[in-house]
């Protein structure tokens, strides 16, 4: 079976895409969306089945941990704990292409979290197909980049992998390209910010560059 394809507008996304969209991942789905750094791969919260076909498509094992994607600093809060100093830089680097990772809250099922430090990656995207379909959602979504095996990078416009994208998911949001150069990674679970992945996002923003 194919997966649907649907083209929203990459600046002012059509209300009833989103909506669509949303109404799959609810159902079970695994999307593809862009974001502000590349393509990536979505499924419900909650779901373990989606989960696990997320894992199938990037061939990760038990071990790698899915991000969890939020709306806003307010929707962080929810899922996890956040001090003053790390509230400065979240509110800096929010929404943009940078993913952190913190102590993980209550509220998010245990097999999201680091198995000994209880920690979770959060990003919040600035594109408005990806804040939009959140906003519809009305909820985090669990994703990854979209990377397909064998692929030597990111991709950046579902064109480019069409056939094998149809074939993997089961709905396309294709605002056309978005970039292919992953988020920068900051841990922000222990005393001071460390930088595990310099991407898309400036260390300047954040007050960390060397």
């Amino acid at each position: 079976m194919s997966a649907q394809w649907l083209v929203p507008h990459p600046h002012n996304p059509q209300p009833r895409l989103l909506a669509q969209a949303a109404a799959a991942l609810r159902g079970g789905a695994v999307i593809a969306y862009p974001t502000d750094s590349c393509y990536a791969l979505g499924a419900h919260l909650g779901d373990k089945a989606a989960a696990e076909r997320l894992r199938r498509i990037r061939r990760f094992d038990r071990r790698h941990l899915f991000t969890l994607v939020c709306r806003d600093l307010s929707e962080i809060a929810a899922y996890a704990r956040v001090d003053n100093w790390q509230y400065r830089l979240l509110k800096a680097a929010t929404p943009g292409p940078y993913t952190f990772v913190l102590q993980g809250s209550r509220e998010l099922p245990r097999r999201l979290l680091h198995e000994r430090r209880r920690t979770v990656g959060i990003r919040v995207p600035d594109h408005p197909v990806a804040q939009g379909l959140l906003a519809a959602l009305g909820e985090p979504l669990i994703s990854c980049t979209l990377q397909l095996p064998d692929s030597s990078r990111p991709l950046s416009d579902p064109q480019d992998q069409r056939e094998r994208l149809a074939a993997a998911v089961d709905l396309v949001l294709d605002a056309g390209p978005c970039g292919f150069e992953p988020t920068t990674v900051v841990d922000l679970s222990g005393p001071t910010a460390q930088v595990l992945r310099h991407g898309r996002g400036a260390l300047e923003l954040l007050g960390l560059a060397g």
